[in-house]
């Protein structure tokens, strides 16, 4: 079988080792005769069939063939039973462009039971070619009993483990600003955020917030988002910077911005004259007056004043940040800490809702020119240009991404942060300085989890909450047939969810 050939080219040889393989059944007999021996459990994040297999997986299926190859020569059990990824956003962006769909409302509107159907229905499409490809590489897997993760045993074992970790007091209900995909209606995780950032031109905006106490003199406050500023609840100053208030000699007029910043905005030094000198500490809780009034009533509880908070910096802008809780992480943060309530009149698709009845309807970024001339015509803008940065779009719909306050689950993985940690120092790592580099910096910085996404074909999150309040959480098919009565054979969201949502 393995004598050489004579003008036997590479790939022949290949193709009849590859043939000999199959034929004599190497990868059964290699598991089958250590049965009874030790087992070696790998979990292989499974690919999707909805598209072929690319030199990613090919480097990363060929480094798991080698090390299971290796523990198999160790005479370790070592199954190798392939798996199908069936679920989430891929999957759901494939049928949202064949049927030219666009959104929540718009699924809705299909029918969110069509619309899972037709995703069960394109999931399996590339299973062949995938088959074909990882034989060809000569990585030994077992594709006779393949898992899916839409098959009904998968799902519940994802349900069992957020039982376990709903009785362990690790999932919580609360609000995150996350990068949001207006496209896809729902929360991208940071990860996917930073995949594909793409150098923009957007607004620079130096807006005058008058103080109540003295509508003569403004604090000045920077923003390359003037969708945001309807949003606007608070401004923030860092507590140690130095702050001044100069009087404008032509008009007359005060203003309050960090002292290293007046030259970049008054270019002649003969133009202005700085009348006070401020800590950034010494300008908490002023109060201003808000630029739109659509949430107004808010400064009876403690909106439209100056908080402070840490990460404030004088490199660009003006060193006094508009805050708009809703759609910045340190903003938001920073209002829950001043005892701010947020407020989002921004729906799933990235659109302003009735609460903002003059842009209801109209996507945010296209709402930065109609706020700008509003706010040039009420003589509300110090500085208006433009600004080149990196900005973060959709990996997948190629549309650009807004950060937004989302009520989502969380584990709460910083409560065990330092489990992980401790464990983590007794892997053995190859190569070692992964341990505290890449993985152990991950887990050092590692925040409390969102889990839940605002989509249809998925495992939905097992929770049902009546209108009192009460919240029960299922762990297994068999607790929701004894709840229903009912035989269950389908937990996707359309089955099981009165509202169609998971």
């Amino acid at each position: 079988m393995f004598e050489n050939k004579e003008n036997e080219s590479f790939p022949k040889r290949e193709e009849r080792i590859l043939e000999f393989w199959l034929q004599s059944k190497i990868l059964d007999q290699s598991v089958t005769r250590r049965a009874s021996s030790p087992l070696f459990s790998t979990y292989d994040g499974p690919p999707f069939a909805t598209g072929l297999p690319h030199y990613g997986h090919i480097l990363a299926g060929t480094i798991k063939d080698v090390i299971l190859r290796y523990k198999t020569m160790q005479g370790y059990y070592v199954p190798r039973r392939f798996g199908w990824d069936c679920h989430g956003l891929p999957v759901e962006n494939e049928i949202e462009k064949a049927k030219e769909l666009s959104g929540a409302s718009s699924i809705a509107a299909f029918g969110v039971d069509r619309f899972n159907e037709e995703c069960r229905q394109i999931v399996l499409r590339y299973t062949k070619e995938w088959e074909q490809t990882v034989n060809r590489m000569g990585r030994f897997v077992d594709f006779t009993a393949t898992y899916k993760t839409m098959d009904l045993s998968f799902m519940e074992s994802v349900w069992w483990v957020f039982g376990q970790l709903y009785g362990k007091g690790l999932v919580y209900e609360g609000f995150k600003v996350m990068p949001f995909s207006a496209r896809l209606g729902t929360p991208l995780s940071n990860f996917e955020a930073n995949l594909n950032y793409k150098d923009v031109d957007d607004p620079s905006l130096t807006m005058m917030f008058s103080l109540d106490s003295d509508p003569n003199t403004a604090l000045l406050a920077w923003t390359t988002t003037p969708w945001t500023l309807p949003s606007n609840l608070a401004l923030m100053v860092g507590p140690d910077i130095d702050y001044v208030k100069v009087r404008e000699i032509a008009s007359g007029s005060f203003y309050i911005l960090a002292a290293s910043r007046v030259n970049h905005y008054f270019k002649d030094a003969s133009s202005y004259e700085v009348v006070q000198h401020y800590k950034g500490s010494a300008l908490t809780g002023l109060r201003y007056q808000p630029l739109f009034p659509y949430f107004a009533h808010k400064g009876k509880e403690n909106a439209f004043r100056v908080i402070v908070e840490e990460s404030v910096a004088t490199e660009e802008g003006t060193g006094i940040v508009h805050c708009a809780p809703a759609f910045g992480e340190v903003d938001f943060f920073a209002a829950s800490k001043a005892g701010i309530e947020i407020v989002c009149p921004i729906d799933h698709n990235g659109k302003f809702t009735q609460e903002i009845p003059e842009y209801a309807g109209l996507f945010v970024k296209d709402a930065d020119k109609e706020i700008i001339k509003r706010l040039k015509a009420e003589k509300r803008v110090f500085q208006h240009g433009q600004i080149r940065h990196r900005y973060p779009f959709c990996w997948r719909s190629d549309t650009p991404l807004i950060y937004k306050a989302v009520r989502t689950w969380f584990v709460a993985v910083e409560k065990i942060k330092e489990r992980m940690l401790e464990v983590n120092e007794r892997i053995h790592w190859v190569p070692d300085n992964i341990r505290e580099g890449r993985f152990g910096k991950w887990l050092e910085n590692a925040r409390d989890w969102a889990i839940s996404r605002n989509r249809y074909w998925g495992t939905p999150i097992p929770i049902w909450r009546s209108d009192s309040g009460e919240v029960i959480v299922i762990s297994s098919v068999k607790e929701l047939e004894e709840r229903t009565g009912q035989k269950i054979d389908d937990i996707h969201c359309h089955k099981i969810d009165l509202h169609g949502r998971g």
